[in-house]
């Protein structure tokens, strides 16, 4: 029986609502599964149960964010050999690279992990003021983050995802249009990873028809643009009717990929006698 695997919205798995679902094929072009085809609506959906889970979110401590992130590795590594068998059908490469690909992505969430108490001394700051006062920068998640994630699709994704959830963002991305399916178990991994529904939101689906969306929703304060092929002009421009944030860094893992989707505050108080 052919499988059509569904979305992920709001810490659940519903069909898109238009009802469509397209082709998915391996390297060599043989059949590996049906996607569902999110629309225009789904997509608007996910980012108001992202706008609902920031709260709860951004309100838990750094280190529990990292003890979440934490267990996604953990459960990730559990469900190594799907991912592995995944990665290497829809990409065309050998097993074993495929396993050094799912290795390199599951250190990659705990390399993030270990971060998400840290960001606040690395990005943050005392600073001296002629005054009698103290000053201080804060770092401060942005919001909600449209991700659209770049190839390769397993450690595209989580390279970008990763960085912009242990802040406290909450996350709605757009699936690699090709290769969709380790996007689709990584959203099963979250569902039993103890992440709360709404923080991490998983669409499938033509980036022509979803990206617009996200870049022009009002309720979207930042966008990732990694993965976008293409001119990415449009996109920028509607994503300039609210000010959004527009980042577009690539591989590797760093602080600063972390700090893209952070605001720094500065709070001034007074100096007690």
């Amino acid at each position: 029986m052919r499988k059509t695997y569904k979305l992920y919205i709001g810490g659940a798995f519903p069909r898109s609502e238009s009802g469509r679902s397209y082709v998915v094929n391996n390297a060599k072009g043989k059949f590996l599964a049906n996607a569902s085809q999110a629309s225009r609506k789904d997509a608007r959906d996910a980012v108001v149960a992202a706008r609902k889970a920031f709260g709860g979110w951004h309100g838990r401590t750094a280190y529990n964010r990292g003890q979440v992130l934490y267990r996604i590795a953990e459960v990730m590594e559990g469900r190594h050999q799907q991912f592995s068998a995944e990665v290497a059908a829809s990409e065309g490469i050998s097993i074993s690279k495929a396993r050094a690909v799912v290795d390199a992505s599951i250190d990659r969430w705990v390399w993030y992990a270990g971060w998400a108490d840290k960001l606040a001394q690395v990005l943050g700051a005392s600073n001296p003021v002629a005054g009698p006062y103290f000053n201080f920068t804060i770092p401060e998640p942005t919001g909600v983050v449209g991700i659209v994630a770049p190839e390769p699709a397993l450690a595209g994704l989580v390279s970008r995802l990763a960085p912009a959830i242990v802040g406290g963002n909450t996350a709605l991305v757009v699936a690699s249009e090709r290769h969709p399916l380790a996007a689709i178990t990584l959203a099963e991994v979250l569902a039993t990873s103890d992440v709360p529904g709404g923080v991490v939101n998983v669409l499938t689906g033509r980036q022509e028809e979803l990206c617009p969306v996200l870049a022009a929703h009002m309720d979207v304060n930042a966008i990732d643009l990694a993965g976008v092929e293409g001119d990415r002009t449009e996109l920028e421009r509607l994503a300039a009717e609210n000010v959004k944030r527009v980042v577009s860094n690539g591989e590797g893992q760093s602080p600063w990929h972390a700090g893209a989707f952070l605001e720094l505050k500065t709070v001034w108080h007074p100096i007690g006698v």
